[in-house]
């Protein structure tokens, strides 16, 4: 990981607390991302070698394997929107994070016990007979392997939803006029570290695995994940920690629930800026509901003051009658609904990387006469590509584009998304060239019958829809992240991080069931799949296509997201700038 350029490490340094507080600031910030780079150089470290652990020792077949390994990432992604719920509504992000990091050591060593001793395995193939192994895992040894690995998730859910929020807290100063270039210095150097983190998971942890075998492959991520939890620990005293809000999401649903009580209510006129008509705080940040997604202001319409308010001035009854910073905060969820969805078709494509590990098995992989490199390891190129980028990125484009345009941010998070969406096009259309020119040497050279066999095609022509993926994924997380945090109210910091994972999650489904629907579409009739397992009689190009295709056409969508989005109303009357554009903050 890299150190911050010298001027912005200033800008850095006027948002710390004063003297008295001696907190957050950038001392903070090195604990925060040694806890979840180690977490995730654990839990990466994990996965690639998992197909074979379950397949080995578990005698699962390749297709359950398939579907565990899949549900197990999405399970950790999806579970982030429940770590921000948590963190956000009731214990803040601080105690989260430590839970969920001790949650991971936990099933880490869990995982780590059922390759130390061979009772909670079946009995090894070889023991019996390899070729016809009917050995199956007892319910209790599978209860204990999945519950591992459902402990692992929980806790993942928990750490990624807080760990990033936790960072910008300690610099995140809205009154700075530089705010917003130092949250994405952040943010862009956040994810240098857990792209340098996942490379070598990648390579070091799984050479281990490889060469060491599993009770020391699986020991090393449970020491590192130790390590990861006294690190976090380490660093409390100096942390800003945020106090929670009171069942944020419970808020939001009362607005729901109150708005349909209210559906048959007429809205009264504004005035007083609407103080006169609507439920207030006792410290208004916002004094009327805006005008857009008018029938959630129902919900916080006065009709019997009353009846319906307490002598304190605080609701009699929540479910009916809620205040507008509740109809505000489930407005501004509402309206990135739209954008955050675009972001599932790009990360579908770059998840169909295990059918670039086939074209790269049987491609020609030597990179030097007495080097082959491993099909599963051209993988790299992509988080490589991310790290390169991002740190270029942060210290040559960003200085020279802010010099051009006069903007010290270079490119809007919404440029940065629309980017992104148009490089995942490019690399689904780069790569069903490759994968035509593959196959059509395939046929000339008579291989098509033999799914492994080697046509004299060098696998370096998959090195440019990597690069391009990685440059895309560069674009997108950093900006989605920056996009969310600051359109959402800061009590929902956590929700707006976690959006990101929870992403994650809905592409791997989605990307199941469209690999499903294409799989079997296509081999309806009794013709051979695009996704036939020999991908010499399949037409992985055609699916490619289709993918870019169905990229092309989310562009499209998010344009149109793009232009019907509208600000929220927290950004006039929080602690920004006032001057606003484009939706976003100055």
């Amino acid at each position: 990981m890299g150190s911050f350029p010298q001027e912005e490490e200033k800008a850095l340094l006027v948002i710390e607390n004063p003297p008295k507080t001696k907190k957050g600031g950038l001392r903070a910030i090195p604990f925060i991302i040694v806890n979840e780079s180690l977490e995730r150089l654990a839990s990466t470290g994990l996965l690639p070698n998992m197909v074979f652990y379950l397949g080995n020792e578990y005698h699962i077949e390749v297709a359950t394997v398939s579907v565990i390994i899949s549900l197990w990432s999405a399970l950790s992604n999806g579970l982030s929107i429940f770590g921000a719920v948590i963190a956000d509504s009731y214990f803040g992000r601080f105690p989260i994070i430590v839970v969920g990091s001790s949650l991971i050591f936990l099933g880490m060593t869990m995982l780590w016990l059922t390759a130390m001793f061979p009772q909670l395995r079946p009995f090894p193939c070889d023991e019996i007979d390899k070729y016809s192994c009917n050995y199956s895992p007892s319910s209790s040894q599978l209860a204990f392997l999945l519950s591992s690995f459902a402990i692992i998730s929980i806790g993942a859910g928990c750490n990624r939803a807080c760990s990033q929020a936790l960072g910008l807290d300690q610099l995140d100063n809205r009154e700075n006029s530089n705010n917003e270039k130092i949250l994405q210095t952040f943010i862009n150097w956040y994810g240098v570290s857990i792209a340098f983190a996942s490379i070598l998971a990648l390579t070091v942890v799984v050479y281990i695995q490889d060469q060491f075998g599993w009770q020391i492959g699986f020991g090393v991520p449970t020491v590192l994940m130790l390590f990861s939890v006294l690190i976090i620990l380490l660093g409390s005293p100096m942390y800003i920690k945020a106090k929670a809000t009171k069942s944020l999401f419970v808020g939001l649903f009362q607005v729901v629930v109150a708005a349909f009580k209210n559906r048959n209510l007429s809205l009264p006129p504004m005035i007083h800026n609407g103080r006169d008509n609507y439920h207030q705080t006792h410290e208004p940040k916002i004094l009327a509901p805006s005008e857009n997604l008018r029938w959630l202001n129902k919900a916080c319409v006065i009709k019997d003051p009353e009846r319906e308010l307490n002598p304190d001035g605080s609701a009699s009854d929540p479910w009916s009658l809620c205040t507008v910073e509740q109809v505000e905060s489930l407005k501004a969820l509402l309206r990135v609904v739209p954008i955050w969805s675009t972001g599932i078709m790009l990360i579908v494509s770059m998840n169909q990387s295990s059918f670039s590990t086939i074209q790269a098995k049987s491609m020609d992989r030597r990179i030097i006469s007495n080097f082959e490199m491993p099909a599963g390891s051209f993988g790299v190129i992509m988080v490589a590509t991310f790290i390169v980028w991002l740190s270029f990125y942060d210290r040559a484009m960003i200085p020279l584009l802010a010099r051009l345009t006069g903007d010290p941010r270079a490119l809007t998070s919404k440029a940065r998304m629309a980017i992104s969406l148009v490089l995942s096009c490019t690399s689904m259309a780069v790569s069903a060239a490759v994968e035509s020119t593959r196959r059509k040497m395939v046929i000339e050279q008579g291989f098509e019958d033999d799914p492994y066999a080697k046509v004299g095609m060098s696998a370096l022509w998959l090195v440019p829809q990597y690069i391009i993926m990685g440059m895309s994924e560069a674009f997108h997380g950093t900006s989605q992240a920056e996009f969310f945090y600051l359109q959402l109210p800061k009590e929902m910091s956590c929700i707006a991080l976690s959006l990101y994972t929870l992403e994650l999650a809905g592409a791997s489904l989605v990307g199941c069931v469209l690999v499903k629907v294409v799989d079997w579409v296509t081999s309806r009739g009794g013709e051979i799949s695009w996704l036939a397992s020999n991908i010499n009689k399949g037409h992985l190009d055609y699916f490619y296509w289709l993918l870019a295709c169905l990229c092309l056409v989310n562009v499209f969508y998010f344009l149109i997201c793009l232009r019907a989005y509208e600000p929220s109303n927290h950004e006039s009357t929080s602690n920004q700038s006032d001057e606003v554009e484009d939706g976003e903050c100055h």
